[in-house]
């Protein structure tokens, strides 16, 4: 994916080149070789047998291609990967490889590794999206821009604020996606059936010791058909992308010409029409986080396990699960890319504020009525008043000023000042400072 036609848009960033075939292919050697370390430590293996098995697991070693061409033999491809770490170990130790372990404890294990990986760079990403969301949020604090509800201008609020809610969506993927890699990730060490039989009694030791070797947890009991942390991987994936998928939503609307309150510094052109200036990076990022949904139903839907080993759920997982963390890359990747250089342009919003003369400013001109003439009366004269302005070439306040209630209890004056709409922000202001100071004081990574 990372070096294909595609790679470019939809394999962005670190996390592609931190999942390709050679990092599985080094996690599942760094299984076999903590493996025998483990073993030497606990007394059944000769060091210098496990240190000959140790040199052999470097990944530049052996063929991916060639590994998985054999893979169909055995249905998986840690079997011809021992096979050819076991050509490759001089003396003793050759007869001493993998000993103990399955073939799902060697896979499994290297997805445990190249996941810690891959989600720490992930996290940088969306560190790095919510920095910039928190950078737009402090310098348009107070910028009005109209707020929007099922696409329609709705009431004033400030650019702040809606950059803010993009940073606090950023901060709790990113925090989720670190409490996973801390949390959820563990060694897969159980043997044939999940008992650690081949090791007499001294599995449990042996368990520990790949532990320390990986700097990977050790679980209370091998989870071989229990998937929730594979589970748990795939939601914090799926919420990363959920996250960036609203915030690149809303830059492509607010990037239309009509709108045009935002663009992306190196916006994109196209084949056709020499004028376009589109928002690439937002528009990819939509396209790698919309791919998240099924990747991760799959994931979900391959929790149900048969007894100590899965007939095929277990083999479902491997593609997906490298397909999703790729699209979560590939999307935050590109979000931080949009937002670091995005530009805001502050008149075209104050503009747009002003485009449907003063109708956002309703609800505030029903809160003026309401202390004289009761909340539902007002409701029903201001609905009245924006449907008729909105059906005629008169302002908003024009017609509100025809009505003798309005002259009697507000005056024109008094229309005119609530027609502002800098002056119906409520709490936004100091809603982004919270958000902020949130933001400031988050876990560090």
């Amino acid at each position: 994916m990372s070096s294909g036609l595609f790679g470019g848009v939809l394999a962005r960033g670190q996390v592609a080149g931190a999942v390709d075939d050679h990092a599985f292919l080094q996690g599942m050697l760094d299984f076999e070789r903590a493996l025998a370390r483990a073993q030497a430590a606990a007394g059944l293996m000769e060091p210098r047998a496990a240190e000959a098995i140790a040199a052999a697991c470097r990944a530049e070693d052996y063929d991916p291609v060639a590994i998985g061409a054999q893979a169909p033999s055995i249905g998986n491809p840690a079997g011809p990967l021992v096979k050819a770490l076991t050509a490759r170990v001089e003396g003793p130790g050759r007869g001493q490889v993998h000993r103990g372990a399955t073939s799902q404890d060697v896979v499994d294990t290297a997805m445990m590794i190249v996941a810690r990986r891959a989600l720490t760079l992930l996290r940088q990403d969306l560190d790095g999206a919510a920095f910039a969301a928190a950078a737009l949020a402090r310098a348009h604090r107070a910028t009005p821009i109209a707020g929007r509800t099922l696409l329609q201008q709705a009431v004033p609020t400030t650019f702040g604020l809606k950059a803010a809610s993009w940073m606090t969506g950023l901060d709790a993927a990113a925090d989720r996606v670190l409490a996973v890699r801390c949390e959820r990730l563990a060694v897969q060490f159980g043997g044939a059936a999940g008992n650690l039989a081949g090791l007499g009694d001294r599995g449990i030791e042996v368990l520990e010791g790949i532990a320390r070797e990986l700097d990977l947890p050790a679980p209370a009991i091998p989870w071989h058909t229990d998937r929730t942390r594979i589970a748990d991987i795939a939601g914090a994936l799926a919420l990363a992308c959920g996250a960036v998928a609203k915030v690149a939503r809303d830059v492509v609307l607010l990037s239309q010409t009509e709108v045009g309150e935002v663009r992306e510094g190196t916006g994109g052109g196209s084949s056709a029409m020499p004028h376009k200036r589109n928002p690439v990076a937002a528009i990819s990022a939509l396209g790698a986080a919309r791919q998240a949904p099924g990747l991760a139903a799959t994931l979900l839907a391959s929790m149900e396990q048969e007894h100590e080993r899965a007939a095929g759920a277990w083999h479902a997982e491997w593609s997906p699960l490298r397909e999703l963390l790729v699209a979560a890359g590939s999307a935050a990747a590109w979000l931080r890319d949009c937002l670091e250089g995005l530009e805001v342009d502050p008149e075209r919003m104050r503009a747009n504020l002003d485009l449907t003369g003063g109708l956002l400013l309703a609800e505030r001109v029903t809160a003026a009525l309401t202390d004289a003439i009761g909340r539902g009366t007002a409701h029903e004269l201001v609905e009245r008043a924006a449907s008729e302005a909105g059906a005629s070439d008169r302002s908003f306040a024009e017609v509100l000023c025809d009505d003798p209630q309005v002259r009697d209890h507000l005056g024109a004056d008094a229309v005119g000042e609530l027609m502002d709409p800098t002056g119906y922000l409520g709490s936004a202001p100091g809603l982004v400072d919270r958000a902020l100071n949130a933001h400031d004081h988050r876990r560090p990574a």
